[in-house]
């Protein structure tokens, strides 16, 4: 890990917080704490690669943290931005080849708790319930997944879109800040840059949407869900 120890007034117990954890006797919150430690990390400071041994996961304290993956093309896919409360990297603790899947990247200044995999894989075989929980939220996971997979094999580029912004805006009309770059937008959707660009314009053309680069506002939301609406599953 290339981040810098920091001594910090905030308790290493704040990860006890994340639902994952509720409840936890003290001897395993022992566990999971022990080797526990607060990191500084600044952004675009990498946490972990891929294909790194995973040793360590993290919960974030503040700023955020993006996963992601580069392509064959040297285009950067995000996975998932994790915000302050979330753990990321936990399931990579119980992975047979022991390696990273992705990188992890500080997208702000900010600070994370760094934990051990060895304290929470102890933990788990004290607790049974924390491994219950944790394969509810793996299995959680896997199902999201195969939708996101038919989603990806089903829906247009329009939808595609389409749905990423309503999921910014909650489905309101209102102004959203696009956490990725256009081109990253792209890589994360399954779709051509110029395809973005060209649905983006149209959309504006036709004042369903208004802004530039990475700041638009949804002028009109109900085309959007209808859009979405014909490849969305129920649940």
């Amino acid at each position: 890990m290339t981040v810098k120890f920091e001594q910090t007034a905030q308790s290493p117990r704040q990860v006890l917080g994340h639902t994952l954890f509720h409840g936890v006797p003290e001897d395993v919150v022992q566990l999971l704490l022990r080797d526990a430690a607060i990191l500084h990390v600044q952004a675009a400071e990498v946490l972990f690669r891929e294909g790194e041994d995973a040793v360590e996961y993290l919960y974030v304290l503040s700023g955020s943290v993006e996963v992601l993956r580069h392509t064959q093309d040297a285009q950067e896919r995000v996975f998932q931005i994790f915000q302050p409360g979330q753990l990321l990297a936990e399931t990579a603790m119980f992975m047979t080849h022991g390696r990273y899947p992705m990188e992890a990247r500080a997208r702000s200044d900010g600070v994370v708790q760094c934990l051990k995999r060895a304290g929470l894989q102890e933990a788990v075989r004290l607790w049974p319930e924390l491994a219950k929980r944790l394969l509810t939220r793996l299995s959680d996971r896997v199902y999201a997944r195969v939708n996101e997979v038919e989603w990806y094999s089903e829906s247009t580029a329009a939808q595609r879109l389409a749905d990423y912004l309503l999921r910014l805006s909650g489905g309101t009309r209102q102004s959203v800040h696009l956490p990725l770059t256009q081109r990253q937008l792209a890589v994360h959707l399954g779709v051509r840059a110029e395809t973005l660009s060209r649905l983006l314009a149209d959309w504006v053309s036709q004042g369903r949407i208004a802004g530039a680069r990475r700041n638009w506002v949804l002028l009109d939301p109900e085309f959007l869900e209808t859009l979405v609406q014909a490849a969305r599953r129920r649940f």
